[in-house]
């Protein structure tokens, strides 16, 4: 077996997506083995790699890693993207459970019934520009640093990043209002291991289209 971190999901974003960021701005090289069809996942279920019966699953050094935060945190630690210390490291957690929280309104929009999708894109669109960016927006203005924490790249600069991207997919100028973020996303994205992931041709999954979601089904359905 190759000493590489091997990801197990299907071939999309969803919950694996901050993790495929983590280990690529860590310069990382990951395998992944794609769930295509539901006996690719009853088949890992019953040999025992899923302690909930659920992936994400991560195998990596020795183990077998489930919840996307708990493999995020392993990362973060081992690769030296949490801080140096248990300050900073509560104040990463922080910005990192508001991007979580924002990340998971972004990700389900496609999955939205057709009735509710106009009021979910306002809700998430509003919940963006009013409350996640402002607060990151004033974050660094108050520290005055290239980085939200500290003076060095963290998991909550690359997941910061990665939520700005998803939210532009939606609307292109949604940092209009804010300055400091587009700064910060033009700075992060030339950060050489992050800039390479932006690449195409990368692991980097483009984003979930409704045809996808009856595949996902078919293999996440019992």
């Amino acid at each position: 077996m190759s000493g590489k971190p091997k990801l197990h999901y299907f071939n999309g974003r969803g919950r694996m997506e901050p993790i495929r960021w983590l280990l690529a701005a860590a310069g990382v090289e990951f395998e992944e083995s794609y769930l295509e069809k539901k006996e690719d996942l009853t088949k890992i279920q019953k040999d025992g790699s899923l302690l909930f019966q659920q992936v994400p699953m991560v195998e990596m050094d020795g183990m077998k890693l489930v919840q996307t935060r708990a493999i995020c945190n392993y990362i973060s630690t081992k690769y030296n993207l949490y801080g140096k210390d248990l300050k900073e490291r509560t104040l990463i957690d922080m910005y990192v459970e508001g991007l979580f929280d924002l990340n998971e309104l972004l990700m389900t929009h496609v999955v939205q019934p057709a009735e509710q999708k106009e009021q979910h894109f306002t809700n998430m669109m509003d919940k963006a520009e009013n409350r996640y960016f402002p607060v990151f927006e004033k974050v660094l203005k108050d520290h005055g640093k290239d980085f939200l924490v500290g003076n060095q790249l963290s998991r909550a600069d690359v997941q910061l990043l990665e939520v700005i991207l998803m939210a532009e997919e939606y609307k292109a100028d949604i940092l209009a209002k804010f300055p400091l973020l587009q700064s910060f996303k033009a700075r992060i994205s030339n950060i050489p291991t992050i800039k390479k992931f932006l690449q195409p041709g990368s692991q980097r999954k483009p984003p979930t289209r409704e045809e996808d979601v009856a595949k996902l089904m078919k293999v996440f359905r019992s």
